[in-house]
């Protein structure tokens, strides 16, 4: 079963997760065929840029609990993208949990419909979000990211726009997204990427700094006999002991 479709429209990629029965949650079979799609798209002239997008009304639900990813896999698909010699646009036209926002703040851009809605729920399973702390604290508000992970609150995309989470939201996120298109066309190849890593240098410098220790710590907590009864809780849609 094909988990990424793909199409092609005058330079531009466009990725969308498509795992519907799982509202695109990040499986390991998920993060194996995007990094694949990735690298082929690094690797070929006619692609100038990349879109990542979503069927259904989520972009992504965070780490699949029925089959969670190897941290390792997914602390190198986040590395994949920034590190990426072509820019990577995530097009977001529905709501974002967990580690998907971790895959949202690896793309270089961002756009979200107004509807859309974001929330860090790690904390109210048991988990933290570590691993993808390595692209969201660097490039994310750092007060408004304190209230967002400690609480685990729903939040809109006017909220996501202004503490840096997404550049951009309108009612019709293809409408926000064609100037970005167009520009992205308009650039020479080469400046792309050297400009692309100019902006990323810091984001690859928490990796290197960070990756093992939030690898280990999300390993950790995933093990742990509280995040199992959070995760079980959460897959029987009932409150976990802890809620007072």
């Amino acid at each position: 079963m094909t988990l990424i479709g793909r199409t092609h429209t005058r330079g531009v990629e466009t990725l969308t997760l498509d795992s519907p029965h799982n509202r695109n949650a990040l499986s390991a079979a998920l993060l194996g065929e995007l990094a694949s799609c990735l690298a082929d798209c690094a690797k070929e002239d006619a692609v100038r840029a990349i879109v990542l997008t979503h069927t259904g009304n989520t972009f992504s639900a965070g780490a699949d609990l029925k089959d969670p990813p190897d941290p390792d896999a997914l602390v190198g698909l986040l590395r994949q993208i920034v590190e990426l010699g072509k820019p990577v646009v995530a097009r977001v036209a529905g709501h974002v949990r967990a580690g998907g926002l971790g895959l949202l703040a690896a793309c270089d851009i961002s756009a979200a419909a107004t509807e859309s809605t974001f929330a860090f729920t790690e904390v109210r399973i048991g988990l933290a979000p570590a691993v993808i702390s390595l692209t969201l604290l660097p490039r994310t508000d750092p007060r408004a990211l304190a209230r967002h992970y400690l609480t685990g609150e729903r939040f809109d995309a006017a909220e996501a726009a202004r503490i840096g989470l997404v550049t951009a939201t309108g009612d019709d996120v293809d409408a926000v997204l064609a100037p970005v298109l167009d520009g992205l066309r308009r650039a020479a190849p080469e400046a792309l990427a050297e400009t692309k890593r100019l902006l990323t240098a810091r984001v690859l410098e928490t990796f290197d700094r960070d990756a093992a220790d939030l690898t280990a710590l999300s390993a950790r907590l995933f093990a742990s006999p509280r995040a199992h009864e959070g995760m079980t809780a959460f897959l029987e849609r009932r409150d976990p002991p802890w809620v007072v």
